[in-house]
Formats: C-alpha cells, structure tokens, sequence
C-alpha cells in the first residue's frame, strides 16, 4: 500500500507538472496580448487628457483654432510612437515564445497568432469631429445625487467659547451620514447649486474629570462619579434635512460647440443650514475598577431640545472638504447657561 501511494503520488507530480506547462504556454501568451492591449488604452487615455487640455487653451482664447490642431497632430503623433515602440516589445517576446513552440521546446496543442496586437489608428481634425477620435463625455444630469458621509471632532461652546471646555477635545466626535441632491440653478453656467437632502447625525460629548450627566428637574448638570469610570459618553441622534447653496468652480466645458457640465471637478464652496429632530439621547458610562466591570446604557431625553436647527458651511477640492456645523438651538432646552454643539471635521460628497 506505501509502494502504491509513493507511485500515485509521483504520477500526480507528473501530470500537473505537465498540466502546468501546458498553462504557462497559454498564460504566458495571453499575458503578452493583455499588455500589448493596455499599453494601446493607457496611451489614449493620456492623449485624450492633453487634447482636453488643448480645447480648454483654445475656449480660454489662449490659443487660435490653427495652433490648436496642429498641437493636436503632433500630441497623436507622439503617442503613436511610444504605442509603436512598447508594442515592438511585447511582438518579440511573442515571437520569441512561438519559436519555442515550434522548436518543441514547449509541447502545445494551442495555436497562437504570431503577430497579437490592434492596428492603430489616431487622428484629429476640427472640434466636431473629435467625438469620432476620443471617448464620449460623460454629461451629467442638471440634478445628480451624492452619498454624503462626514466625520471629525465635536464640542459645546458655552458663553461664545471653546476655552475650558467640560469636554475632551480629541474623545467627542461626531458622524454624519446621508443622501444629498444637487441641482444646477442656471441653464447654461455650472457656477451656482442648490443641494438639499437629509442625513443621520450622531453628536457624541465625552465629560472630563470623572463626571456624567445627571437629569436634577428640568436642569441637566454634569456631576463626578463616586466610582471610577473608564469611558463616559453622552450621544444624541438626530434626523435633520440639509439644504446649502454651493458654489461649484469645475467650469463650463464644450462639446461640439454646445456647453456640458460636469460637478465635483475643481473647488467647492457650500454655505447654508440644516433642520430637524432629535431621535434619541443615551448616556454610556463603563467601569473598570478593580472589583466591577460594567457597561451601563441609560436612555431617556435629558431635557435636550426636541428639534435641532443650525448653520453649516463646507469648502473642499473634488469631493473632500472641511466641514463646520454649529446648533443655533442649545442642546439643553432649560439649562440655566445654554450650552450650543459644534462640529468641524471632513466632508465627502461621493457621486
């Protein structure tokens, strides 16, 4: 029986490594088509690149009509060379890789064209016709739709201030996450949006020096724990309907003499506020003493406002931006000191 396993076994060695060089012929050929194939695509796509940027020279005046074809010509023409030059690689590693087959050194049924590669062909001429050269535009809708997701530090400001704050600068954070709609005002200028939608906003505040918040009547005070705390944590979960207008620097662009628009491309500047209520308020408390460990969940209002409104701006390249948020309702609707959220962290406006 071990006789019979060590025969199995060196027979099975024998067929996949046969197996194997069978596919390594064929890998190794495909492989080669699959590059000659992705240099021809990377190199239009870099000519498609600096043939926009000509016509954006030729709209801005920068440049006449003749300069710009003429620069288009010679941007095809050098493209065409390193195509021609890469391409001449990958044909004699192929040719190299049949004569192989042919002198036996691999042993293959398959059959493979000596010569794997498209035929290439670039050519410009005036602006009408460059949707037959290039990839068509994407052109956007006038209302597009974003996935909105924004996070960073959270804090209250009381009496107009940040300074002394009952609250760990780096440990409150909050979270946005939400569906926006933008909307072009104008017709023909890609300048002006209206962008309004509606987002989860999750408000966290973690007291310093031991403390928790303690509901005493219709006043919510922060008072120290007699038993040490690790973590202390007070969230508020809001449903709220952004709206903001927003200035949008990615420009007018043309395509066969008739202006496209397309967002999210350069500079962004959004201005405007948000509404909305208040979903639910939980105190986290976790203990890690040396004879308790706990976790203790407590829900209930607090005496925090019902609804919450405020004002909110962005400013960003693309789709990142710095986001700042403040409540103009304080958190505690019957405080003595009203005490306002603020919000400044990263925005990110996904299409």
């Amino acid at each position: 029986m071990r006789n019979f396993t060590i025969y199995l076994v060196t027979l099975l060695c024998l067929f996949f490594s046969k197996l194997t060089a069978q596919e390594s012929f064929e890998s190794k050929a495909k492989k080669i088509a699959e590059n000659i194939e992705w240099i021809t695509r990377e190199q239009k796509a870099l000519l498609k690149v600096e043939v926009e940027e000509v016509n954006s020279q030729l709209e801005k005046g920068e440049i006449t009509i003749e300069q710009a074809n003429l620069k288009k010509q010679q941007l095809a023409q050098a493209r065409a060379i390193i195509i021609e030059n890469k391409v001449a690689v990958s044909q004699l590693e192929l040719k190299n890789l049949v004569q192989e087959k042919v002198d036996g050194k691999i042993k293959t049924e398959d059959t493979i064209s000596k010569h794997v590669g498209p035929s290439i062909k670039i050519s410009f001429g005036d602006r009408k016709a460059k949707s037959d050269t290039l990839e068509k535009a994407k052109i956007e809708k006038r209302t597009t739709s974003q996935f909105v997701f924004a996070a960073g530090l959270n804090n209250l400001v009381t009496n107009g201030t940040l300074e002394n704050s009952d609250y760990r600068f780096i440990g409150s954070h909050f979270y946005e996450v939400g569906v926006t709609y933008n909307t072009r005002i104008l017709k023909s200028d890609n300048l002006l949006h209206a962008k309004y939608g509606f987002s989860i906003m999750y408000n966290n505040l973690r007291p310093t020096d031991n403390r928790t918040f303690v509901a005493n009547g219709e006043q919510t005070n922060l008072e120290v724990n007699p038993i040490n705390m690790k973590d202390s944590r007070f969230k508020n979960v809001y449903l709220v309907l952004p709206v903001h207008l927003e200035f949008d620097f990615s420009g007018n662009r043309m395509k066969d003499d008739k202006p496209f628009f397309k967002t999210h491309q350069s500079v962004r500047l959004g201005i405007g506020g948000y509404a909305g209520i208040n979903l639910k308020s939980k105190q986290i408390l976790k203990f890690d003493d040396d004879d308790l460990k706990a976790r203790e969940k407590t829900k209930g209002d607090f005496n925090t406002s019902n609804f919450i409104y405020g004002l909110s701006t962005y400013v960003g390249y693309k789709s990142t931006s710095l986001y700042l948020k403040y409540d103009l309702n304080p958190l505690f609707q019957n405080n003595v000191v009203d005490q306002n959220n603020v919000s400044l962290g990263i925005r990110f406006d996904l299409n």
